[in-house]
This record gives C-alpha cells, structure tokens and sequence, in this order.
C-alpha cells in the first residue's frame, strides 16, 4: 500500500460519512500518528473530534501519560477526556486481559449516542490477533479477526486501518516527529500479543515474506462466510431478545446451529460493552442452559459475569464487593449506592424528616400498604422476578429502626405518610 495516512482516513471518512469522532488515544505511536492526522482534516473537525485517554493505573507514570496525551491533544486543537479505571484482576485472570475489559467498557460508557470509537489497529495488529483466536481455538467468526465495525455502548467501534501495515504509521510519526509515550509492557514477551509480535511474526516472515499477507488473507475469507450468516442470527437475536430488560431465551439460542448461535452471543455481549467468551467459556453456558429450576448458574471471565436465570441468559459486569453495614441518611436528594446505582425521589423534594437508606442484611419483612399480611422480604423479591445480583443492592428505607419501604416497590402505610406525594426511583448499576 503506497497511500500515506492522510489519504487513507480522508477516504475512510468519505466511505463513512455518518457520526461523530472519538479517537482511542493511548498515547503510543499509532494512536499518536491517527489523532494527529486527523486533526489536520476539517471534515474530521467537523464531526466534533475528539479523544479519550484511558489511564489503568498499572506503571507510576500513568498519570504523566495521560497529562501527556491531554496537553498534546489540545495542542492539536482537540479535547481529550482522560478515563481512569481500575483494573481488576483478583480472580486469576491475566493482566493483559483485565485491562483490555476496563478500557472498552470505558470506551463503551463514555461514547455518546451514534459516536464512532476510532481505533488505530492496522493490519500487522490483525494478523496478531488471527493467530490468537488460532491458537485459542476459535470458529469462523474469531478466525475472522477484528471487525472494522461494531457496536460500542450507545456508539460504534470503527477501525479504518486494518489494510494499512504498521510502517504506514510509525513512517507518519518519523516524518512529523510527534511525541510518544513508550509503556514499557509493550516489550514485556510474557504477554501474549507480544510474543506473538516480536517472536513469532517475526520469525515466520523470515521463511514465508508473505506471511502477514496470508493471515490478514485468510481472515477475509472468514469474514466473508460469517457475513453472509449474519443476516440470519440478527433475527434470530431480535426473537430471543428482551428489549425492555437485555436478556436471551436460553433455550432458543442453545437450539440455534453453532454457525448462529456462537456469532449471536458475541453480538449481543458486544452491545453491552462485554468481551465475548472463550470456547472452553462458551461451552460452559451452553452446558449450563438446562440448569434445573433454583439453580443460578454464573459462568464468568474478564470482565463478564454470564448468568442463567428463569431460563434466559444475562450479562453484566462483575459486581463490586458492597458493604452490607453501608447506610446514609436521605432527605430526597440524588443518593450514590455502593453498587454504583443510584438513588432518587420524584418529584424532586426534601422529605419533611430523614430516612435512613441500608442494604439487605437477611431477614427483614414489611407489610406492604394494602396487604393485609406481613411479608418476608425475600419471597416479595422473588415472586416480582427481580434479578438475584439485585437483591444485595436493593435500598431499603428506615424510618427510626423501622423499615418502611424497599427499592421503588414496596412501601408500608407509614412510609407512605413520610413520602408524601414523592416516590424514590431506584437506577441498579445492572
């Protein structure tokens, strides 16, 4: 490919004309060289371009880098959003992996509605990650690399550079001599990518020259084939779908081909923000479909807890720790939960005299207002179908040491008389 990177994002704008930017900016030679080119294109201004740096936190230097990446950026007449997340691999998973979770699903809660996510991935980065999925074991659908798009929260992931080779970029920071951070992780071979990267590539182009080309190659073919079955497990997924709460029919999806079902799955964790599974991982959900009434199956990896409940299936983020001691006095105003939901009252007004707002502790009951019994706590979450990773969260309001109320449904008379005219609206983080 002979087109510099100037002319190849011209052109990939012009092909893709829809859509706000928002440039994935590490800080790093290829996001360096992208955000600079673009900034040097009106018709990228004018689709309010921007950038957003994440910062893990994982070198003491991180927060340099993303001062770096702030100051550079507005040099180049573009606002950079910096994004600071916590990794967390405790659970075993690997760091290479841990990370990647928390920068999409960053990237997924930033992106604003109809946002394209520019990611500065080229083709020597593909033919990486085909072997990857190779050696992990993946289907037609891994086998064809990384998608140029794809949805992204409220936003799209679009990768315009997956034909350009890396020279085409690290040739563009040489020529304009831009500032990059160098991470030392990137050299560090015990990571997967990078062995790959400066052990196996490397040594493989010695003895085929046209090896890269016959990855990126044969990943097009398998693109083309899960293509042409997308049209098909797209309505497949908008049959087995729950709009009004994200979930799949369990025993639909597990009764679709694996041509279908596999693709389907992804799409539908890739929506939410959410890495797709592993083979070994995706048989586990398939296993676990038929799981018998009371059961709650959770099949997790990094970043993604899949659970079977009420025969679908329900994906989230892992769920933080949370304080069962945690409380706050409330008088209406927008409360935090520890779970990172939230709590508010409409119409927004100051209750008369504080509640207090606690989290279930086990064996609370309440007598709803006009239920003529007393109930236990945990038979009304459950006849009302709300979720198990729920219930822990749930907020419950205190009048002195009395519970007057739980979440947004279930109000005693008295707690009916302190509310007023007002009721609390619980927002769950999931």
């Amino acid at each position: 490919m002979t087109n510099t990177l100037p002319e190849i994002l011209h052109g990939a704008l012009r092909q893709h004309p829809q859509g706000s930017l928002c440039v994935a900016y590490s800080g790093g030679p290829d996001s360096t060289a992208v955000l600079h080119a673009l900034a040097q294109l009106p018709q990228a201004h004018a689709r309010g371009l921007r950038a957003l740096h994440v910062d893990h936190g994982l070198h003491p230097d991180s927060h340099i880098w993303a001062e770096h990446c702030r100051q550079l950026a507005q040099a180049w007449g573009v606002t950079c959003l910096v994004l600071r997340v916590d990794v967390d691999h405790a659970r075993g998973y690997g760091l290479e992996a841990a990370a990647r979770d928390a920068r999409y699903r960053a990237f997924a809660a930033s992106l604003q509605k109809g946002e394209q996510l520019v990611l500065a991935h080229h083709r020597d980065d593909q033919a990486e990650t085909v072997l990857l999925k190779l050696l992990r074991g993946a289907g037609p659908e891994g086998l064809g690399g990384m998608r140029a798009t794809r949805r992204l929260g409220d936003g799209q992931l679009w990768r315009p550079l997956l034909d350009a080779p890396r020279q085409t970029l690290r040739r563009y920071v040489e020529q304009h001599e831009l500032p990059c951070i160098d991470d030392p992780s990137n050299h560090d071979a015990r990571l997967s990518r990078n062995f790959l990267r400066h052990e196996i590539l490397p040594r493989l182009s010695q003895h085929w020259p046209q090896a890269v080309d016959s990855i990126v190659h044969s990943a097009r073919l398998h693109r083309a084939a899960t293509e042409a079955l997308e049209q098909q497990w797209r309505t497949e997924g908008a049959r087995l779908l729950d709009a009004s709460n994200g979930s799949l029919d369990a025993s639909g999806w597990l009764a679709l081909s694996p041509a279908l079902r596999h693709p389907l799955l992804d799409d539908w964790l890739h929506a939410r923000g959410l890495s797709a599974p592993t083979s070994a991982q995706r048989e586990q959900i398939e296993r676990q479909c038929g799981a018998r009434e009371g059961q709650l199956p959770c099949i997790r990896w990094p970043g993604v807890e899949v659970h079977v409940w009420k025969g679908r299936l329900w994906a989230l983020p892992p769920q933080p720790a949370i304080d069962p001691q945690w409380q706050a006095r409330w008088q209406g105003e927008p409360l935090p939960l520890p779970d990172g939901g939230s709590l508010l009252l409409e119409p927004p007004v100051r209750l008369p005299a504080p509640l207090t707002v606690r989290l279930r502790r086990g064996g609370e009951h309440l007598r709803p207002a006009g239920d003529p019994h007393t109930r236990e706590l945990r038979d009304l979450f459950q006849q009302s179908g709300m979720p198990p990773w729920r219930r822990a969260a749930c907020p419950m309001f205190y009048a002195g040491e009395e519970l007057v109320g739980a979440g947004d449904r279930w109000f005693t008379e008295r707690g009916i008389a302190v509310l007023g005219d007002a009721r609390p609206r619980w927002q769950p983080a999931w």
